[in-house]
């Protein structure tokens, strides 16, 4: 995928929407493409995380496993298609982070993938570009939350 492509993919992004352009090319500069077939899991609930997925093509359910007494499944908290983020955002703070949710392909999907310790350093570097992010993941984990919460009371 050409950086051009990266840099409209990341415009679009509801983690990066509103970031100035500027921003964006040096951030396309970290990312590259993933791909995969229907059925594979990005990442399981239980992993230790360290990268930032956005979609590019596709749609991914997030799915929580669950263990309640004599009740166990699995819940969909999120579906996401064409420019939503994802991932371990602790990893933007400098913390190790268990993921607590598993990242499922229900189509072929591609996705960027940027490391989040890479994107860290340049917010550091950054500060305007900091807060812009930080203030972003802000809102995406309220909505991840509120997903959540959803999900555990249909169960």
């Amino acid at each position: 995928m050409e950086r051009s492509e990266i840099i409209l993919h990341l415009e679009s992004c509801d983690f990066f929407e509103g970031l100035q352009r500027e921003y964006l090319r040096e951030i396309a500069n970290l990312c590259h493409l993933e791909s995969y077939a229907a059925g594979d899991k990005i990442f399981r609930q239980g992993d230790l995380g360290d990268r930032i997925f956005i979609v590019v093509e596709g749609h991914v359910f997030l799915e929580r496993s669950m263990d309640v007494g004599t009740r166990k499944g699995s819940a969909v908290i999120g579906v996401l298609s064409k420019g939503r983020g994802f991932g371990c955002w602790s990893t933007l703070l400098d913390e190790k982070h268990t993921l607590m949710s598993s990242a499922v392909c229900r189509k072929p999907t591609r996705v960027l993938v940027i490391r989040g310790s890479d994107l860290r350093q340049m917010m550091l570097e950054k500060i305007e570009l900091g807060f812009n992010v930080l203030e972003r993941l802000c809102f995406l984990l309220q909505d991840r939350l509120k997903g959540a919460y959803d999900a555990m009371e249909n169960i």
